[in-house]
């Protein structure tokens, strides 16, 4: 399988633009899955949820889907992005897997980081998983990693590749990513974005490096805090499916959840 993601920096509140900035990326690319960065399309540092909803769309009727369905529908890919999604009177966090027959897959950020839950619906679905060409596919968001039971639910639901838009900020990510993915024995790809962002409510300097890891936890690809572009590279899922660390030791048969409980 090839897999891979897009580091850019969008432009605050500028879907159209950025819109185009991706298909212009992925425009001839020969991929199974590409990830894009958390709010893909939108920016991140809202001043409100006013603000935030003058930009939110309804995935089910979206020209920024549109478009890129049919970007999809012409090369076979998958693409798996953030979006500011709304639905009614609410408005998440998203992330939305995109393939050539339309939304495969929809999450909703379940742990929002610092200003998001001034403007943002905490997300209200369960977590699950995806399955394209053989490949069984996570979904989690940029704060996410700070909680191990998310990375190991969706491997224990069977994820092969967990797929983490982002918008990073702090400076741990990257390395703890590592650790979810040697301790999952799952290939992981965290998609940042770069750049800055100088708004009314204060700035935040994103920290790029973008990565594909192996299910040791190994760096398949990385990206500079600045870089842009697309990454690619070819991986074998089925690695992922050894949970042996040992001739001993199965990462998830050794567990012993019966003790697993709060004091």
């Amino acid at each position: 399988m090839i897999v891979g993601y897009f580091q850019y920096c969008p432009d605050f509140a500028s879907p159209a633009d950025n819109l185009c900035r991706v298909e212009n990326a992925l425009s001839g690319i020969e991929a199974d899955i590409v990830v894009l960065p958390e709010l893909a399309f939108t920016g991140y540092l809202f001043q409100d949820r006013e603000e935030l909803l003058q930009v939110a769309e309804d995935p089910d009727d979206s020209r920024t889907v549109h478009r890129l369905i049919s970007l999809c529908a012409g090369s076979g890919l998958h693409l798996v992005t953030g979006f500011a999604e709304r639905k009614g009177d609410k408005v998440y966090n998203s992330a939305i897997v995109l393939g050539p027959s339309g939304i495969v897959h929809r999450y909703r950020k379940l742990h929002l980081f610092c200003t998001e839950k001034e403007y943002f619906d905490p997300g209200d679905m369960p977590l699950s998983t995806w399955k394209t060409k053989g490949a069984r596919i996570g979904v989690m968001i940029c704060f996410d990693w700070v909680f191990p039971e998310v990375a190991r639910t969706l491997a224990l639901q069977g994820a092969d590749l967990l797929c983490h838009p982002s918008n990073l900020v702090l400076t741990y990510c990257q390395q703890t990513m590592r650790t979810r993915s040697l301790e999952n024995s799952l290939y992981s790809i965290t998609a940042n974005r770069t750049g800055h962002e100088l708004r009314p409510r204060g700035e935040m300097k994103f920290t790029g490096q973008s990565q594909i890891l192996d299910p040791k936890g190994q760096v398949l690809a990385c990206s500079g805090p600045d870089d842009q572009g697309v990454v690619l590279r070819e991986v074998d899922l089925s690695i992922a499916r050894n949970k042996w660390m040992t001739p001993a030791n199965d990462l998830f048969a050794d567990r012993r959840p019966e003790y697993y409980r709060r004091g």
